[in-house]
């Protein structure tokens, strides 16, 4: 029998069953490691865009809710300037928290929330 088409060498009735067997369990294969790979790739935590100058921020997730991101800065600048946070939702739609507005040396906190029918916070940004 040869292994790659399925067929039997001295001819028989099985040409082209066990092709499409084994190309059925290819393409399942695939389809699997695709949608491995993207929802992966999709719940995965990336690094945190910039900053934006004259900022500085920390940012994360809610001790006791995945779906509630924040980013508290303080203005080091020597302008007035405004932020809120930006998060990335997975499958949910993405959020910006409350537009925080402070002026030198002021520090504030901008907070927002993931719809719970998406993958949670795949990342947190920092937005001017």
């Amino acid at each position: 029998m040869n292994l790659f088409t399925g067929t039997r060498s001295k001819g028989g009735k099985a040409t082209g069953k066990r092709s499409r067997s084994v190309l059925r369990a290819l393409a399942a294969t695939a389809t699997v490691s695709a949608l491995a790979v993207s929802v992966t790739s999709a719940t995965a935590t990336a690094a945190p865009a910039a900053i934006p100058p004259g900022l500085s921020c920390d940012t994360g997730k809610h001790a006791i809710d995945e779906y509630t991101g924040f980013a508290l800065c303080r203005n080091n600048g020597s302008q007035t300037q405004t932020f809120w946070v930006h998060l990335v939702c997975g499958w949910a739609p993405d959020v910006d928290g409350n537009h925080v507005t402070l002026r030198p040396g002021e520090s504030g906190q901008s907070t927002a929330h993931c719809g719970k029918i998406g993958t949670g916070i795949g990342e947190i940004h920092v937005r001017p």
